[in-house]
């Protein structure tokens, strides 16, 4: 399944975002891997941020990494960076863009 969403990065911490995902943890990758996504991209136009995913399943990605404790302190660190903020927890699951036209 693909999974686009929508976040904004806080406009004085731009760079910070930036440098902190040219340092994902591997942990935290081999972990978001293990969970069944294929591919995450995220793109960035001035303050908003684009994601798109493919995975097995988006539901189960989520449950799988909510408790993990690099996660956990991943996305603090994101919730620290960003004024629009994706749900990665479990409740999260539904709330990714919805398509509104496909070629």
């Amino acid at each position: 399944m693909r999974i686009a969403l929508h976040t904004r990065v806080r406009a004085d911490r731009i760079e910070e975002y930036e440098t902190a995902h040219r340092e994902v943890p591997e942990e935290l990758t081999a972990a978001i891997r293990a969970a069944g996504v294929t591919s995450w991209t995220i793109w960035r136009s001035d303050r908003e941020l684009f994601h798109l995913l493919e995975c097995e399943d988006y539901a189960r990605l989520l449950a799988e990494l909510e408790h993990l404790p690099v996660n956990i302190g991943w996305q603090a660190r994101m919730a620290e960076l960003l004024d629009v903020a994706h749900d990665y927890s479990e409740a999260g699951a539904t709330a990714g863009l919805p398509a509104v036209w496909q070629l």
